[in-house]
């Protein structure tokens, strides 16, 4: 058996996830001892390994819990938890996508600096230096309703 301390690390966690997470529910072994203090055997400490690989890709703590309330029901949950990791990857696909956009954008503007540290390009990053450069970006930051105000 194991303490709080100890299944930390074991796991990689902090103490207070591992409080955390046996207090949401996520280690259904967990045992206590006669002084109402928390102790793992390595059934615990293979929830934990399982919901620090779940909370690492991301998910949610409510769909982990929903997850490993399936697992508890058995074998005949299957489909329903392969459909809950389907979801997950198609939000991590998702989530992929959104921060292949926000790389896309920080190359253009790491390239638009080493422009202007050249001096090949003025500085169109400071919102303090747009009503110089107004013709550079009327498109984008002066629409005619607010030129108008």
């Amino acid at each position: 058996m194991h303490t709080v301390k100890e299944a930390a690390q074991i796991t990689g966690l902090t103490e207070h996830a591992v409080r955390f997470y046996t207090d949401r529910g996520l280690v259904p072994s967990i045992q206590r001892n006669h002084n109402n203090i928390r102790m793992f055997d390595e059934e615990s400490i293979n929830w934990l390994h399982g919901v620090k690989c779940l909370k690492q890709s991301g998910m949610p703590i409510e769909v982990i819990k929903k997850y490993i309330d399936l697992c508890l029901e058995g074998d005949s949950t299957i489909p329903q938890r392969c459909t809950l990791m389907m979801e997950h990857k198609e939000a991590a696909l998702a989530n992929l996508e959104e921060a292949k956009q926000h790389v896309a954008h920080l190359e253009q503007k790491t390239a638009l600096y080493q422009a202007i540290l050249e001096h090949r390009s003025p500085d169109t990053t400071n919102p303090g230096n747009w009503n110089k450069i107004r013709h550079m970006h009327s498109d984008v930051f002066y629409s005619p309703s607010v030129r108008k105000a």
